[in-house]
């Protein structure tokens, strides 16, 4: 029953979220990012990164096709993952319940302290040079070798682009969510 019910739950939540972060991606170009960073030092390039994910409201499945997108233009890795850090453990509606139960000043610890974890989990990423694990493709397109698809800005586009990306990530997904929600049953039904 667990599995069942879990499995309809999280698929429903991770197409309509995907969805929706495909038309916000359609807006916001990861290339824009990227031509607006470049530049900038690494401290201020991070700053900005977290600041972007503290401020929107995206759980870790909405910023992950935020973040692919980010590494497809090109921006770099430590900023990318400031910015997947931030962007679910900076919650809005988790500040808001916090100063209202534990006050404003560990609400303000709360959130010095995931801009912090943020902040230090990027620096440590760019450390370890994740390039070397990024996917094929993404080199093809980073490198001019592989043309990403314009986006075509209409309402139908926006909405071609957005059914594109729920059936893409999801096809590279699909088993690792079940493996999990599995697994989570298991123990649901079995562990006391």
């Amino acid at each position: 029953h667990f599995f069942v019910m879990d499995v309809t739950k999280i698929f429903a939540m991770l197409v309509i979220i995907i969805y929706v972060m495909g038309l916000l991606r359609a807006l916001l170009s990861p290339e824009k990012v990227r031509e607006y960073i470049r530049g900038k030092p690494q401290w201020l390039a991070q700053t900005l990164a977290i600041l972007l994910g503290a401020i929107t409201p995206f759980c870790s499945c909405s910023s992950v096709p935020l973040f692919i997108g980010f590494v497809e233009a090109g921006i770099p890795l430590g900023v990318t993952f400031s910015f997947l850090i931030a962007s679910p453990m900076i919650n809005e509606v988790a500040v808001v319940i916090l100063a209202g139960i534990l006050g404003w000043k560990l609400t303000a610890l709360y959130v010095l302290a995931g801009l912090t974890v943020a902040f230090v989990g990027g620096m440590a990423m760019e450390w370890f040079k994740p390039e070397r694990w990024v996917e094929s493709y993404v080199w093809k397109i980073r490198m001019g070798q592989a043309k990403r698809a314009a986006v075509d800005n209409s309402l139908v586009g926006r909405h071609r682009y957005a059914v594109g990306e729920v059936r893409e990530i999801l096809r590279r997904l699909w088993k690792w969510v079940l493996i999990g929600i599995g697994v989570g049953a298991l123990f649901h039904g079995y562990v006391p």
